[in-house]
């Protein structure tokens, strides 16, 4: 494999992170072109010295000083704002962009390097979920590649691989449950921050992981599903997995099923995307079988869960709404991490909003980030009036 050069977009988060994990091992094959995060400096700072990264971008302007002082003697360049991302992404020393910001603040660079015709390790969902038609269509135009990072998606894709070209009965996505899997609703009712936070099996960010405990997470992949692998939304299928060990699996319509099988790591699906189509060594925890014991599935919970149905019912709306769920969703979670609503105002605040954001069938970008903005006002709004009844939380 010839040395790739990678541009890692969201470098201090759990992704991004894990990704200078698989780099660190690999260093013959893989160099540090670009790092960007959103404040994080100091972080940044010690991940470009050590990597010798050619570029970094802090978002957050109001800290290019510090970053600045921070490499000063080092030889990496430093910059500032979205603007500066999008610009670099396009590099010609740019091979791979992994795609690791969070929330809608992915879309634009992931627009942008898909327009120089970079690969994409997509590792950020909701560029998918708020312009899933635009982004795969700029992929197919400019032949673009987006390899998905997800561990769910990473797993059909390889299941995919195998299917030489045999007709698909069903995609089942499986999901953790959460930390609320067991709990009753009066309960998860009164779940606060630090509950939802605790994930049994992965460690993941604060946004990811509040959307894994209201399973927004997985209505969001469900509708990334959809868009990656062009396959309509009645074949796309849950499944709660509480042991994390089978990924995702493909149905076939003989009834025969693939599935893609390995320890909760995302070091493994990010190594299979950057290297891809080779499958690199690795050290992490190997499966035992001898010792998993029994594994277990269960139908999702949608009465527990709302935003499972949430998702389905933007995707199936179409057009922008899936966008103003995405933006919903996130001011929400905002909010519920400051302790501001309580965990059902999630999907409360996100349902409401998916039924008042104004219908575009066919939208452009321009299209996409006005929903955005104008459904963040909405929900922010409804914040408030929460936080203004007595009683609830």
């Amino acid at each position: 494999m010839e040395r790739r050069r990678i541009a890692i977009l969201g470098s201090t988060g759990s992704i991004g992170r894990q990704t200078l994990d698989v780099i660190r091992e690999h260093r013959d094959l893989f160099e540090v072109e670009m790092l960007t995060c959103n404040s994080s400096f100091e972080t940044m700072a010690a991940q470009a010295r050590e990597f010798d990264a050619n570029n970094v971008v802090i978002c957050d302007e109001k800290n290019y000083k510090a970053l600045s002082e921070a490499l000063e003697g080092s030889d990496t360049k430093v910059f500032a704002g979205m603007k500066s991302v999008c610009d670099l992404v396009t590099s010609d020393r740019v091979d791979i962009v992994v795609a690791a910001m969070v929330g809608f603040s992915g879309l634009a660079p992931t627009m942008a390097a898909l327009k120089a015709g970079k690969i994409i390790a997509l590792a950020n969902k909701e560029t998918l979920v708020a312009a899933g038609a635009i982004v795969t269509g700029l992929s197919k135009k400019h032949n673009a590649p987006i390899l998905p990072v997800d561990s769910e998606h990473s797993a059909i894709f390889q299941c995919l691989m195998a299917a030489q070209g045999n007709k698909v009965r069903r995609i089942h996505l499986t999901a953790s449950g959460g930390p609320f899997r067991t709990w009753d609703k009066e309960r998860i009712a009164k779940a606060t921050k630090d509950m939802a936070l605790k994930h049994p099996n992965w460690d993941m960010g604060a946004k990811i992981t509040i959307d894994s405990a209201t399973m927004m997470n997985k209505g969001f992949e469900v509708i990334e599903a959809r868009w990656l692998f062009d396959t309509p939304l009645e074949k796309i299928n849950v499944v709660v997995h509480p042991e994390s060990i089978i990924h995702s699996m493909v149905e076939f319509e003989d009834g025969a099923v693939i599935a893609q099988l390995a320890e909760p790591d995302m070091r493994q699906p990010i190594q299979f995307a950057i290297g891809f189509p080779e499958r690199l060594p690795l050290g992490n925890k190997k499966l035992d079988f001898a010792s998993l014991g029994t594994i277990s599935f269960f139908a999702p919970d949608t009465e527990k869960f709302p935003a499972l149905t949430l998702a389905y019912k933007a995707m199936e709306k179409g057009g922008n709404i899936p966008c103003a769920l995405n933006a919903a969703n996130e001011a929400a979670v905002a909010a519920y991490l400051h302790d501001e609503i309580p965990f059902y105002g999630i999907s409360d605040i996100a349902g409401e909003c998916l039924e008042k954001a104004p219908f575009i069938a066919e939208p452009g970008i321009e299209d996409i980030f006005r929903t955005d903005e104008q459904t963040r006002t909405l929900a922010s709004r409804m914040v408030l009036e929460m936080k203004n009844r007595v009683g609830i939380w």
